[in-house]
Formats: structure tokens, sequence, C-alpha cells
């Protein structure tokens, strides 16, 4: 058998946290060199650890570091790196970074900047969805003239047209930025001035336009792989319905209850826009699923996203790994091919949760600090995407996501089953993490039995709820466990971050803390 040889010789990774580290390890076992990135608030973390070779790009803000394309691209173009990885995030979809990356003469891992630029506008991608009869959410195609009070009426019009509630969208961006709901007409105005302001806040461009609200929806997503040679490839579709805030919270592969037929046109519909735009290399076609059967395009992203691996894991191939053969000029794989021809009868099922340093209980609300015990689970099927150690400090200055926690089985009851287990053993202190929420969704019947939709959150979800019945149940068992020592207390019911600290403990599994688990609790009890 002949190995292929290493794409590249030395690759500059223009991201930080657990892609970084996932992206550098692919590298090294293909051969090549990783250059690492960083800001002074990453100084010692994993991803500038374990690279080859680091270079500082400035101060911990984004915009003075990680979103200085003049800075990356000089640091790649210093370190004689062939290629630049951006990852998700940062500059991942900024045509402008590709072009830039192009123009030095390094390879950008990725979709070109003339595809990017024409898909990363919501507005061109439904344009286009609409030349090639693939369906898209009924709504506008031009941006809406915010700027023209004169036009209010003929507004008023098209959005009655499309029907409350609606979404005011965002054109150049995602993630909710820019986004409103508006339930009555009297509103629409306001809200579009309000989102464009933000839409121009956060992505320098004010465009927004309306889109019919679909509720009930499911939100599913197709992996795409292009080449140079104009293969296009399915690689399966992933469910990503739990959310909040329009950001994920967990994403499963396949997306349950789907027919092989449903499928299959889904995953056709996902490679003609893929086609359409030119594509190579990673990217994501995202629906909505309706109660009737529909699927409706929602929009394309040109990157790697941050739930690749239950893709990986379900289809056997390494995107990260084939994202760097296909920009090297190879064609796709022959285990892509085989894979995109097994795609729409997959043979087992994959979860994925975020944790992330959110409290759970406030909204989601972030909680930087410094991470105390740090434990892992192991065992069959289990899969941990992670920068972090005990004694690592999770920063304020970016996206709060510290591991992404998969798991993987032969159907999904088993996965389930495996995800319950899996975060039992996770035990996390010094922060308050969505562990809680996750210990939910794994015990929830309304998730076994696939009751997915975007509003499952909302819906299932009472954060405050969750946390006083976790408090109870610890002073309850601490009390219990005070009877078992003969009336000495077995430790403070300091709650389940000193535990998980490693600071006090019953004995054996024994008191608030078995009790904790079950509910799914970790650090509220005070």
């Amino acid at each position: 058998m002949t190995l292929e040889p290493a794409p590249f010789r030395r690759v500059l990774v223009a991201n930080r946290g657990e892609i970084a580290v996932r992206i550098i390890r692919a590298c090294h076992e293909m051969g090549m060199e990783a250059i690492a990135v960083y800001s002074d608030a990453d100084a010692e973390a994993a991803h500038v650890r374990i690279a080859d070779r680091a270079v500082r790009l400035g101060p911990p803000a984004p915009a003075e570091s990680y979103l200085r394309i003049d800075l990356v691209v000089a640091a790649a173009l210093a370190t004689g790196a062939e290629a630049i990885h951006p990852g998700y995030g940062f500059l991942a979809e900024r045509a402008a970074f590709a072009r830039a990356v192009e123009d030095a003469g390094v390879v950008f891992v990725g979709p070109t900047s003339d595809a990017i630029e024409a898909v990363g506008d919501k507005l061109n991608a439904r344009r286009l969805a609409a030349r090639v009869g693939v369906p898209s959410v009924p709504g506008t195609l031009e941006p809406a003239p915010v700027d023209h009070p004169d036009r209010v009426g003929e507004l008023i019009s098209t959005a009655r047209r499309i029907g409350f509630p609606l979404l005011v969208k965002a054109a150049a961006g995602g993630g909710g930025r820019g986004m409103r709901r508006v339930v009555h007409e009297e509103d629409l105005a306001a809200a579009l001035v309000s989102g464009s302001r933000e839409a121009l806040s956060a992505f320098g461009d004010g465009s927004v336009y309306l889109e019919r609200e679909i509720l009930p929806a499911r939100h599913i997503e197709v992996q795409l792989l292009a080449d140079h040679h104009g293969n296009v490839v399915a690689l399966g579709e992933r469910d990503c319905s739990l959310q909040r805030r329009h950001q994920k919270l967990v994403e499963e592969a396949p997306a349950p209850g789907l027919t092989v037929e449903q499928r299959r046109h889904l995953h056709q519909l996902a490679v003609t826009m893929g086609s359409a735009a030119g594509l190579r290399n990673a990217a994501t076609c995202e629906f909505l699923h309706d109660p009737a059967g529909n699927f409706w395009f929602l929009e394309v992203n040109t990157r790697l996203q941050v739930e690749h691996g239950v893709t990986e894991l379900v289809s056997g191939v390494d995107i990260v790994r084939e994202q760097f053969r296909i920009a090297s000029g190879r064609a796709l794989s022959p285990e892509v091919i085989d894979a995109g021809n097994r795609a729409s009868r997959p043979a087992s099922h994959a979860i994925e949760v975020r944790l992330s340093a959110e409290d759970p209980a406030r909204a989601f609300a972030p909680t930087p600090g410094r991470v105390g015990r740090w434990t892992m689970p192991g065992g069959p099927g289990i899969r941990v995407d992670t920068h972090i150690e005990a004694g690592d400090r999770v920063p304020a200055d970016y996206d709060n996501l510290i591991a992404k926690l998969m798991v993987h089985a032969h159907d999904r009851d088993s996965a389930i089953d495996r995800l319950r287990r899996a975060l039992d053993e996770v035990e996390i202190g010094g922060v308050q993490t969505t562990l809680p929420f996750h210990r939910v969704v794994a015990t929830s019947d309304a998730f076994r039995d696939a009751r997915l939709s975007t509003g499952w959150v909302e819906e299932h979800w009472d954060g405050e709820a969750v946390r006083a019945e976790a408090v109870r149940r610890a002073l309850l068992a601490t009390g219990l466990a005070s009877l078992d020592t003969g009336g000495a207390p077995a430790g403070p019911a300091t709650g389940a971050g000193q535990v998980a600290g490693g600071a006090q403990q019953t004995q054996g599994r024994n008191g608030w803390r078995i009790s904790a688990r079950t509910h799914g609790a970790d650090r509220w009890p005070s």
C-alpha cells in the first residue's frame, strides 16, 4: 500500500480553543507542521502548547488579534506556512480573509473567496436557491428599504403576504444577531430599524430581509464535501433543533424519523445548492423541516461546523483530513464517495452535547473563570473534543464552549443511554456549566421520543425550577448522609461544584452527590 504524501509541509491554524486543537492534531497525523496563533489571553492555551510553533497576534480583544486579517496572513508568510485553516467562527466565513490568503499565495483550506461571497450573503443564497429550484423559506429576496420611510406601506403589504409572525433577519451574518421576531404589523418598522442597527454593528452590513417564521420546525443540515473536479457529495444530515437564542446546544446524526426517500431528497437539494454555488471543500446546507414534511432552504455555511464530529462518527470520514486533501487539489477519496452512497441508509447514531461555561438557570449567562476538577468520561463509543485541563482559565473574551461530548452507538436509543451514562461521569469544578441542562435532555421522554423542534428548550427547560429542586435534594441528601455517619455531618452542603472540585465528598457515591447526578445538577446546590 502506497501512502499519500502530506498535502502541505506547514499549516497555520487561524483559530483557538477546541477546534484549533482538533485541526492541529489532524496536521500532525498527516505529517504536517502546525503553526498556532494566539492572543495574550491564550498564551498558555492548549492549542499553543501542542503546536510546532506559535505566533502572538495581539491583546485579548478579537478585533485586535484573531480578527486581524493582516496579522494572520503576515504570521503565515513569516513562518513559511503553505496553507491556512480557519476553523469555524472568527474569520472562517469572511470572503475578504479568504481573498487575502489567496492573494498572498497561500492556500485557503475552505471554499474559494468567490463562493463564500456568493452564498455568504443570505439574500444571494436565497436568490440562487430560487434559480435552481430549491425551495427556501417564504420571504423577500431583496434588502428591506430601512432608510426609506416612504416605502413602509409597501413593506407592510409584503409582510402581510408572507404572514405573521415573521422574522427580520440579517443578510450578512447569523447566530441570531440582527434577528427580530414580529408578531404584529405595527411593530415591523421598529424591528427593522433595531435589527438593521445590530446587524451593522455585528457584521458591518445593516441589510435585513423578511422571512416567514415556521413553527413548529426542526433544524436539519446536510454536510457537503466538494472537490476541484466537479464532485459534490452529501455525507449525511444532522438534526440541530435543540437551540437557545438560535445557538445550537445538542446535535445528532442522522436526523431521527426521516425515511430513506426523505433523506435522498434532502441530500439532493443540498448537492444542488452546493453545485450551483461552485462550492469546494467542506460546507453545510441548512434547512427547516415542517410538520407537513417539507424541507425549506435556510442558508449555506461555507466552513467546518462545530458539530462535524457526529457526522464523522456515523460516516467514518475524517472531514478535517479530507479538507486538507481537497485544498491540495486532490479528488474526493473513495471513502467519501462510499459514505455518500450509504448516507441515505445510516447504520449507526451519534449525539453531541456542547459543554459550555454558562449557567442554564440564568438564561445560559456566561460564567468565565478557572476550571477546578476536570473529569471527562471514557469507555466504548465516547469522543471528547476539548482544549481544557484542570486549572485552565475560561476567558471572558471568547465563546464559552469548553468541550464537545459525543457518543456513538448502533441506534438512537443506545446512543441516548450512552449519553446519559457519559454525562454521569463528567465532573467539572470551578465554573458553572451547562451540565444540568444536558442531563435533563438525556433523561427526557420528549427527547427520546424525538419530539424535536426549535422551540424545544423554551417548552421543556425551566432552569430556575431545576436549580431549586437540585438544592432541595442536595440538602435532604446531606441530612440523610449525616444520619448514616452517626450524626456527624458528611461535609457541608456546598454544592456539586465543591464536590466536583474534590473539597468535600461523602463516602463512595452516597449523599447529595448521587442525588444531584440523578436530578441532573452540577455545582448549583449551596
